[in-house]
C-alpha cells in the first residue's frame, strides 16, 4: 500500500509538473509571437500604412494553431483582426483580453508577463486557447512624429491580442497523462510483486520455518536445530533459537538426570546400608581363613578370589555412600589451590611411578565457600582417570586456577587437561551416569557421578572436552559464594568433541 501511495503521488506530481512546463513554454512561445507581430506591423503603423497592416495580421492568424490576432485602440475598438468581421467592435472591460488590466478600473502601464496570460474555452466548441495581451506603448517615434496627433502624455496606444489553440496541446498532454498512468500501473504491478517475492523469500519462508521450528519444540523435540544459510536479522534469530534449543535439550537432560540420580542416590543409600553388614562379615571371615595354615592351596586361591571380589564390592558400596551424600558441609574462604595442592600430594606417588609431569599455571583467585573434603574427592578422582587415562611414559597433566564471572556470578575456573588416550564419542555423553566406566573391571562407574554431583551440589558446572587419543579436558566453574541449585547455572554436563587442531590447548 505504501509502494502504490508513493508511486501514485510520484506520478501525479510529474503531470503536474510536465503539464506546468509545457504551459510555461507555451506562454513563452505566444509573447514571442506576439513581440514579433508587434514588430512586424510598426513601421507601416508608423506610416498609416493599414492595408499592409491588414495584410501581415490576416496571414498570420490563417497559420495553423493561432486562433485570434487582433489589435485594440485606447478605447476598446478593433481595429485591426484576422477576422474582418470584429474590426470596428467595442469589447467589455470585463473581457477575457481586458480583465487583467481593469480588474481595478484603471489600465496597468506595465504589466508582467504572467498577467497578461490567461486560458480560456470557446463558447462553440469548447476547446481551450491561451491569450496574451501585448501593450502598444507610445514611443517617441510615435508622438513626435508629423502624422501622428497622439499627445506624450498618453503611454498605451493599444493593445495586441494574440490567442493560440491549445487542442494539440490538451491532447499530448492526454496523451502523456495516460503513458504515465499505464506506466504507473505497471510499475507498481512489477514492484508488488518483487516486494511479494523477496518478502515470501526472506521473510515469510524463514517465519515460517521458525513457527515450524516452535511447533516442533512445543512437542518436545528440543533438539530441533535450523539450517543457517544467512547472516541477517533473521539468521541471528535463527541461531538464537538453534542456541535456545540447545539450552532446551541440556535441561531437559539435566532435569532427567537429577531424577535418575536422585532416584539412584536414594537406593544406593538404602542398599549401601543393607550391604554393608554383610560384606564385612564375608571380608572378615575370608580374611581370617585365608590364614588358617591348614587350608590347601585350591581352597585359598579361592578364598583369596573371595577376599578381592569382596573388596570390590566394599569400594562399590563406599562409592555408592559418597554418591548418596547430597548435602555438602559448606565452609567459608576455601582455597582452590590449596585444596589442588593437597589433591596432588595424594596422587604424587603415582604419577611418579609413570613419570607423568605437572604443569600450573594459577591465578589469583578468590576464596569460596565450599566443602573441602568433597573438592578433594573431587580433584583426586579427575586426578586418578587422568593417570588410568595416560598410558605412555613422559605424560603431562596441566591445571589452571583463573578468577572468572559467569552468568552474573563471580567464582574460580578449573581446567584439567591430560594427554591420555581420550574418550570415544559414543562414550563421551554417558561418562557421568552412575555405574558407566570405560575402565572395565578396573572401575566401579561412579567416580565421574560423584564428581559431578558435588559440583553441582556446589552450584557450579563441569564441562568435559575430549576426543580418542588426543586427551580429555575437565572445565569446572565454582561459584564464590553457595548459589541455589538452578538450570541456568547448571545447565548440565556439557560435552564437546575435540578436533585434532584442538590439542594442546586447555
Amino acid at each position: 500500500m505504501v509502494t502504490v501511495i508513493c508511486i501514485g503521488l510520484f506520478s501525479f506530481v510529474l503531470l503536474d509538473r510536465h503539464h506546468n512546463e509545457m504551459i510555461i513554454q507555451l506562454e513563452q512561445n505566444a509573447h514571442q509571437l506576439s513581440e514579433t507581430i508587434k514588430n512586424s506591423v510598426h513601421y507601416d503603423m508608423l506610416h498609416n500604412r493599414f492595408e499592409h497592416v491588414h495584410q501581415i495580421i490576416g496571414t498570420i492568424s490563417r497559420q495553423d494553431g493561432i486562433e485570434i490576432v487582433r489589435i485594440y485602440n485606447k478605447e476598446g475598438t478593433v481595429v485591426y483582426s484576422g477576422n474582418g468581421a470584429e474590426i470596428g467592435k467595442s469589447v467589455d472591460q470585463q473581457d477575457q483580453a481586458c480583465y487583467g488590466c481593469h480588474a481595478n478600473e484603471q489600465p496597468f502601464d506595465r504589466l508582467p508577463i504572467n498577467d497578461r496570460t490567461r486560458i480560456f474555452n470557446q463558447s462553440h466548441d469548447q476547446y481551450r486557447l491561451l491569450g496574451i495581451i501585448n501593450p502598444i506603448y507610445n514611443e517617441p517615434s510615435c508622438w513626435q512624429a508629423d502624422c501622428h496627433a497622439h499627445p506624450a502624455e498618453q503611454k498605451v496606444l493599444g493593445v495586441l491580442d494574440v490567442a493560440l489553440d491549445l487542442n494539440r496541446v490538451d491532447e499530448q498532454l492526454f496523451n502523456s497523462r495516460i503513458k504515465v498512468i499505464l506506466f504507473t500501473i505497471i510499475t507498481i504491478i512489477v514492484i508488488s510483486s518483487l516486494i511479494w517475492f523477496l518478502f515470501k523469500r526472506w521473510v515469510v519462508k524463514p517465519v515460517r520455518g521458525l513457527v515450524s521450528a516452535t511447533s516442533a519444540v512445543a512437542s518436545g523435540d528440543f533438539g530441533y536445530q535450523i539450517p543457517i544459510d544467512r547472516k541477517d536479522e533473521i539468521g541471528v534469530l535463527e541461531d538464537s533459537f538453534n542456541k535456545m534449543t540447545l539450552k532446551l535439550k541440556e535441561a531437559e537432560q539435566q532435569v532427567y538426570r537429577s531424577a535418575k540420580m536422585a532416584s539412584l542416590g536414594r537406593l544406593a543409600a538404602g542398599v549401601a546400608h543393607e550391604l554393608n553388614n554383610p560384606l564385612s562379615a564375608v571380608l572378615t571371615f575370608s580374611s581370617y581363613l585365608l590364614r588358617d595354615p591348614h587350608i590347601d592351596k585350591s581352597a585359598q586361591e579361592d578364598l583369596k578370589i573371595v577376599v578381592r571380589e569382596a573388596r570390590r564390592c566394599r569400594d562399590i558400596v563406599r562409592g555408592l555412600l559418597d554418591f548418596s551424600r547430597q548435602t555438602p558441609h559448606m565452609q567459608p574462604d576455601v582455597s582452590v589451590i590449596r585444596v589442588m595442592e593437597h589433591s596432588l600430594a595424594i596422587v604424587q606417588n603415582q604419577m611418579i611411578i609413570k613419570n607423568i609431569s605437572v604443569t600450573k599455571d594459577y591465578e589469583e583467585a578468590p576464596l569460596i565457600t565450599a566443602d573441602t573434603n568433597q573438592l578433594e574427592q573431587v580433584f583426586v578422582n579427575l586426578f586418578v582417570n587422568a593417570i588410568d587415562a595416560i598410558q605412555q611414559d613422559n605424560g603431562n597433566i596441566h591445571i589452571k586456577i583463573t578468577a572468572v564471572s559467569e552468568l552474573g556470578h563471580k567464582g574460580v575456573k578449573i581446567v584439567l587437561r591430560d594427554t591420555g588416550i581420550g574418550i570415544d564419542e559414543d562414550d563421551l555423553s554417558r561418562i557421568f551416569e552412575p555405574f558407566y566406566s570405560t575402565k572395565g573391571q578396573k572401575g566401579t562407574g561412579l567416580g565421574l557421578s560423584v564428581v559431578w554431583s558435588i559440583i553441582t551440589g556446589h552450584g557450579g558446572t563441569i564441562k568435559v572436552e575430549s576426543k580418542a587419543g588426543l586427551g580429555t579436558t575437565f572445565r569446572i566453574f565454582l561459584p564464590k559464594d553457595p548459589i541455589p541449585h538452578d538450570a541456568e547455572l547448571n545447565s548440565g554436563v556439557q560435552t564437546r568433541i575435540l578436533e585434532p587442531t584442538d590439542r594442546g590447548k586447555v
